[in-house]
């Protein structure tokens, strides 16, 4: 185990507005770190007045920015891609100490935002736009126009990956973007910051606004906002995009999730296993692609003994980080409870599991594996989003994918094979939006999006990629004729 390390104490933490720091005028809340649970900070909650001077700020700041060729919009961030590389381990260090991964995720989350700065700077290459001679004497064209103000409100467990999903993509094309973070997390949200400031961007093209319901209700309902893109649980991402469109803001909300893991009986014991324990444990198991429920069929059941060997050695703090508060702790200790006292066999319990020291304050949780589940119990449908596996045995691959599809959620399903034709016949029947093959955590690489089907979606298109692109912009179509033709057309 390497030698703990302790997070460091930060300054308050104040909105980014018109391109200075300022408090907000709400209540204050305490940053605690979920390692040691000591004070990192106190956050500035905003009020409406605050959220109202920040979306004001920043229309403002678009109506010069939006005029700007796509080229020079990429020019800071360029500079902004060079100053996270640089600043790669401060920045992790930060992520981790207030969201509770180890450094190592933080530092990967980072580089995994970085991919989508990289994406979205090859958009002067990639995406020209286009025209046709579409009749005699009439040509079409397109063109993308930017929207106005953005938002993106993101969750706890990813303080800087997640935003770099948006940010890079909707200041590119021409958009005023305003982040509002969980108020869990706003010390990673408050670097970006002062790194896009220091990149270049224009006062006001992108700001941070901290606080909780109130600030996200104002931003979502303000006349001058746009669009909304948000990524956390389920019952909010509905609740989020149902308040936009009302409000007639575009929206994209991704939510939570149940992902499957589909062990055959010919699937390798070794990758498997490692695959499986990487996907549950990774991040306390606090990410939407983290695959929480095993579907062992037939004899796959057998690599449930390296997988409880696996994910037994971990050790908290190092190979694992911690929940992000004490509610999250209680409320999964509550789920193993009830578990079994359903009759589930817990056959690895990471309730007592050892505690450094240094971090006696933290909220920690170890690998648990609930085995002899049934698909009805409640650890086989919700989402319980910490370091929890239950195991479902099932006869055939066909009652697998029934368990499957029958799932509310749609973001990943994995399947552990090492026959072309099983892997196959799942990704085709299978009902999510990602897929893994011999892959437990299937995150789609750039240009590949990011986005899952059925209650793990409120919208249309995907948070990455190409189609984020058409998300944060609108297509302009030009029709153009300068001059009578002889012969008629429709379009005489």
């Amino acid at each position: 185990m390497t030698e703990a390390w302790i997070p460091a104490p930060q300054g308050d933490c104040e909105n980014l507005v018109g391109g200075a720091f300022q408090p907000g005028s709400g209540p204050e809340r305490a940053v605690v770190s979920p390692y040691t649970g000591a004070t990192l900070a106190r956050v500035h909650f905003s009020t409406a007045v605050d959220v109202d001077s920040a979306v004001q700020k920043a229309h403002a700041a678009w109506l010069g920015w939006r005029r700007l060729p796509l080229r020079e919009r990429l020019d800071p961030l360029a500079r902004l891609k060079a100053s996270l590389l640089e600043e790669l381990e401060p920045l992790s260090r930060v992520v981790a100490g207030e969201s509770g991964k180890t450094p190592a995720e933080a530092r990967a989350g980072v580089l995994r935002g970085i991919e989508v700065i990289d994406f979205a700077l090859s958009l002067q290459n990639s995406d020209a736009g286009a025209s046709l001679d579409v009749s005699r004497g009439v040509s079409c064209e397109y063109r993308r126009d930017s929207l106005g103000v953005v938002v993106g409100i993101t969750p706890f467990n990813f303080p800087a990956m997640v935003p770099l999903w948006m940010v890079p993509i909707a200041l590119s094309v021409g958009n005023a973007f305003i982040l509002k973070p969980s108020e869990k997390v706003p010390l990673s949200a408050n670097y970006l910051g002062d790194l896009a400031l220091r990149a270049g961007y224009p006062p006001g093209v992108f700001s941070v606004v901290h606080g909780d319901r109130v600030a996200v209700q104002a931003l979502i309902t303000h006349p001058l906002v746009q669009a909304v893109g948000f990524v956390g649980s389920s019952q909010v991402a509905r609740f989020v995009y149902a308040e936009s469109a009302a409000a007639g803001k575009r929206a994209l909300c991704l939510g939570g999730a149940k992902n499957q893991m589909i062990v055959t009986p010919d699937a390798d014991l070794d990758l498997t296993a490692k695959a499986v324990v990487d996907s549950f444990t990774g991040c306390a198991g606090q990410r939407c692609m983290a695959g929480s429920l095993l579907l062992a069929v037939d004899s796959g059941a057998r690599v449930l003994e390296p997988i409880k060997k696996l994910a037994g050695a971990l050790a908290l703090g190092s190979s694992m980080g911690a929940l992000i508060d004490r509610a999250a702790r209680s409320r999964l200790v509550s789920a193993i409870e009830r578990a079994e006292s359903a009759g589930v066999q817990v056959a690895l319990d990471g309730r007592n599991a050892k505690i450094p020291a240094a971090y006696s304050g933290g909220n920690w949780l170890g690998p648990t594996i609930l085995d002899q589940v049934t698909p009805d119990m409640d650890c086989a449908k919700d989402e319980l989003f910490g370091p929890v596996l239950s195991v479902v045995r099932v006869p055939t691959l066909e009652a697998a994918l029934a368990i499957e599809r029958a799932n509310p959620y749609g973001n990943a399903t994995s399947i552990f094979t090492s026959s072309g034709a099983v892997a196959r016949h799942v990704a085709e029947r299978s009902s999510s939006g990602m897929i893994g093959v011999n892959v437990g955590v299937p995150v789609p690489r750039e240009p590949f999006s990011f986005g899952g089907t059925k209650q793990s979606k409120f919208g249309h298109g995907d948070i990455t990629g190409p189609s984020a692109v058409d998300f944060w912009t609108d297509l302009k179509k030009i029709t153009t004729k300068w001059s009578a033709q002889q012969d008629a057309t429709w379009m005489s």
